[in-house]
């Protein structure tokens, strides 16, 4: 049997990581190595514990979220890191996603969702399929046309244009919020195949994972927030 996923809880409220806590070590395959009340705390702790995922609360006392995703996913062996928001923190969320967060779930999302989201980022995909993150989508996709390049230092045009048609294709049902299953039926080919497009989207684009690769597909105009709604 493979090693558990290795899970930090951050939040500045002792009840709400209780609650994390007890569904994630529930989990065979998941287990909570560390927990911090704050950003400053969970950096900290990152830089003398392994983990492989932070669920990490935007909004925190001192070192927020934002600071401390910025900080921990520049460390050498960084982990992935899954923000925690509100609808009301829309802003918030485009910030963190820039600061090289794979991905976002609201904090009163059902546990399922939680648990899936944690082994969808271990995997190496980002959380952007759940359907409250549909929604959140939604109200997030029209301030990305602002966000700030990513860090591959191209331009997005230029990145846009070395990909091949079916790329294109399959980052479009990325940003519409489609998993590699999804992608897979929609063009009747594998998911190997999918995963091969994915791999290539992200390398030709530059991108730090799926989710960067999807806020260049807003910013550049390759998808539009209306698409969501129609899509929905």
């Amino acid at each position: 049997m493979s090693e558990p996923i290795r899970v930090v809880l951050v939040d500045d409220q002792q009840m709400v990581r209780a609650g994390f806590r007890m569904v994630i070590d529930s989990q065979p395959d998941l287990t909570v190595v560390g927990e911090a009340g704050d950003g400053a705390a969970a950096v900290q702790l990152l830089t003398r514990t392994a983990a492989d995922v932070v669920l990490m609360d935007i909004r925190m006392p001192g070192t927020d979220g934002l600071e401390a995703t910025r900080q921990v996913t520049a460390l050498s062996e960084p982990p992935r890191v899954v923000v925690l928001t509100t609808f009301d923190l829309d802003e918030y969320v485009v910030a963190a996603i820039g600061a090289g967060a794979s991905g976002f779930l609201l904090k009163d999302a059902p546990p399922e969702e939680m648990l899936a989201a944690v082994r969808t980022v271990h995997a190496g995909d980002s959380v952007i399929a759940a359907s409250s993150t549909r929604r959140l989508l939604q109200h997030v996709a029209p301030m990305l046309r602002g966000a700030t390049s990513s860090s591959s230092g191209r331009g997005d045009d230029a990145a846009l244009a070395e990909l091949t048609p079916r790329e294109r294709e399959v980052l479009v049902q990325m940003a519409l919020g489609a998993s590699n299953t999804e992608i897979a039926r929609t063009f009747v080919v594998s998911e190997a195949t999918v995963k091969t497009h994915v791999g290539r989207v992200l390398a030709k684009t530059g991108s730090r994972d799926r989710v960067q690769a999807v806020v260049l597909a807003y910013r550049t105009g390759l998808v539009q927030p209306a698409d969501l709604l129609r899509d929905a």
